[in-house]
């Protein structure tokens, strides 16, 4: 120990002597020091390569030191859910590729432990959302600085906080920035019971928008349409329905679609499209059949349908963590 001070002293002196710059030396010594702290017994879920995460995935030791620069915070992992994204991830298949070796998972909450001395907006004890792209959140603790923290309400329920990050805000900008949906806009959208059409259901309602939502036929098919017109549906309809006349009677009462949500691709874009209004926009977020878009190209000539595609990845990527936080805060004050 007594070595590795003595050989800091001369790297100091030496670097004075040369002139070289008193920053490197004095980032050498925080280094050294935290080197020399108490650690936390901390685990991460990492993969070294690209594939299917049943075998690239495993349990290392993430090794987290308790000293903080001032600028820094300690936090606790308290919850992290799995998404489609996160396997597409890990599998190589996402719209990104991750810098290797990488930590799994992209979204979750974390408590504060402890903060830097010039971190004045945390304090011990809150709730935050990591939101650095480049690192992962499969793992115990972790040291960020505050830029790459968002703070929430400690009082929203731990799953719904821990999802916060991906679902919610894709449901919201989806609604907010294709079309000018005013109270009475209807909104049709495949993939209803996925996480993101259950968002876009509950902010819809919010709102005062109707909302079509299409799910596949299945044995429990009836409680699936109760559950969703419980949190807000305005009408739910299973594929089939689409071409019966269900669907003149739904537009007795409410205006056709100005915006059209696609998650599925495939013919299910196409059944969307069908009931839209003229000038309508179909927005694509996902494709779960994993087929091409099945487009009639006289609903683009003769209809004036608009195809968007949207990846709220690339939205953070550019607009401002000021910009994220006022969307969060948005989301997370909707009374529903």
């Amino acid at each position: 120990m007594l070595s590795g001070w003595s050989g800091l002293g001369q790297y100091i002196r030496g670097g004075l002597e040369t002139g070289r710059s008193v920053s490197l030396a004095l980032r050498h010594l925080s280094k050294t020091v935290r080197n020399m702290s108490a650690s936390l017994s901390s685990y991460a879920i990492q993969y070294k390569e690209l594939g299917d995460p049943n075998i690239v995935l495993e349990k290392v030791e993430h090794e987290v030191y308790e000293s903080l620069q001032s600028n820094e915070i300690l936090i606790k992992m308290l919850a992290s859910p799995i998404n489609p994204a996160d396997i597409n991830m890990i599998q190589g298949k996402y719209g990104k590729k991750p810098k290797l070796p990488a930590i799994g998972g992209y979204e979750g909450v974390a408590k504060v432990i402890k903060v830097g001395s010039s971190i004045k907006n945390l304090q011990v004890g809150s709730w935050v959302i990591p939101v650095a792209d480049n690192e992962g959140i499969w793992k115990h603790y972790g040291v960020y600085t505050e830029d790459l923290l968002i703070k929430i309400d400690e009082t929203l329920p731990l799953n719904s906080a821990a999802t916060l990050w991906v679902n919610p805000p894709t449901a919201y900008r989806m609604l907010k920035d294709f079309e000018d949906l005013k109270e009475g806009s209807t909104v049709i959208q495949n993939g209803a019971n996925s996480a993101v059409g259950q968002a876009v259901i509950q902010i819809a309602k919010h709102f005062k928008i109707n909302t079509i939502n299409v799910i596949r036929d299945r044995p429990n098919v009836e409680s699936l349409k109760s559950y969703l017109t419980d949190l807000g549906a305005t009408h739910v309809v299973v594929e089939n329905e689409l071409r019966s006349p269900i669907m003149a009677d739904i537009f007795k009462n409410i205006p056709k679609p100005v915006l059209g949500l696609n998650c599925v691709g495939g013919k299910s874009a196409a059944e969307l499209i069908r009931h839209m209004t003229d000038g309508g926009t179909l927005v694509s977020y996902g494709a779960m059949s994993k087929q091409p878009l099945m487009i009639n190209t006289g609903s683009l000539i003769f209809n004036d349908i608009r195809l968007r595609g949207f990846w709220m990845t690339k939205w953070k990527d550019v607009h401002s963590k000021e910009e994220a936080e006022q969307m969060i805060n948005e989301i997370t004050n909707i009374q529903l």
